[in-house]
């Protein structure tokens, strides 16, 4: 069948009251992607093989393998037979602290913390954000109309997540997709951090899934002071939310918002 980036065409049986057919269809790719430092394979996550340069700056910039982009001096993306590996060449400091601190990941679709070897490897030991200027209702709501004309993966398979960089207009920086949540955010921030326009005390970033402490975590390490979800917050995540200054808001729907933590950072115009 055809293939193009992101899905595979493939052959289905649709049954439905009237019978069954079958038809073509769309699946979102689900690949292995091994992301190896200075050629010591560090992590191997499930993600859908698209804006890969971005999945493997944001990944090192919110897991503190990477303080700056800067610090990523050269990046070969290796198909084989079995997946894609991300060999990242990294500034020898960065790796040796990276040694220090091994972390054996085995990531899957719906598990950020995966192969974490400790309890306490799961804290990154962040700093609160610095907040800027309150968000505004108004921008949320239309950050959510604008958004599904910008996700074509889940258009074409209805099985992928979303994470959208939000300015405070409402409008729409950048949006990025995977079939991982937190893939999606890693490669949003590394889009962003290479981008001289965007500030990150100003706007939001909005995700398709739930709130996950990995999410917020992920949102903080880039140092932007408010996360919107349309689906639920955990309780954890709302705890990390809390000290790390956060305004972490969920269910957003139009018309409708929850606010789980620092409601003074939402204006409600």
């Amino acid at each position: 069948m055809a293939h193009e980036p992101g899905f595979r065409a493939a052959r289905v049986l649709r049954i439905g009251r009237d019978g069954s057919a079958s038809a073509d269809d769309r699946l979102a790719e689900e690949v292995p992607v091994a992301l190896v430092y200075n050629g010591v394979s560090h992590a191997v996550m499930l993600a859908t093989p698209t804006d890969l340069e971005d999945f493997a700056l944001g990944f090192s910039l919110v897991e503190g393998i990477l303080r700056s982009p800067g610090e990523l001096y050269g990046l070969d993306i290796a198909p084989g037979c079995d997946g894609i590996a991300l060999q990242l060449d990294i500034a020898s400091a960065r790796f040796m602290a990276l040694k220090e601190r091994r972390r054996s990941l085995a990531g899957k679709t719906g598990c950020g913390l995966c192969g974490v070897d400790s309890l306490e490897a799961v804290d990154l030991g962040l700093a609160p954000v610095t907040r800027g200027a309150p968000v505004r209702r108004s921008a949320i709501e239309a950050a959510l109309a604008a958004l599904p004309a910008q996700q074509p993966l889940f258009a074409a398979t209805g099985a992928v997540h979303a994470a959208a960089r939000v300015r405070a207009d409402g409008s729409l920086a950048a949006v990025r997709e995977d079939v991982g949540r937190h893939n999606a955010l890693d490669k949003l921030v590394g889009h962003c951090a290479r981008r001289s326009d965007l500030d990150p005390a100003s706007g939001f970033v909005l995700v398709s899934s739930r709130a996950s402490y990995e999410m917020v975590q992920k949102t903080a390490a880039a140092g932007i002071g408010c996360l919107v979800a349309l689906s639920a917050p955990t309780a954890r995540a709302q705890a990390l939310a809390e000290r790390l200054g956060v305004t972490l808001v969920g269910f957003a729907r139009p018309g409708r918002l929850v606010v789980a933590s620092h409601a003074a950072g939402l204006l409600a115009d």
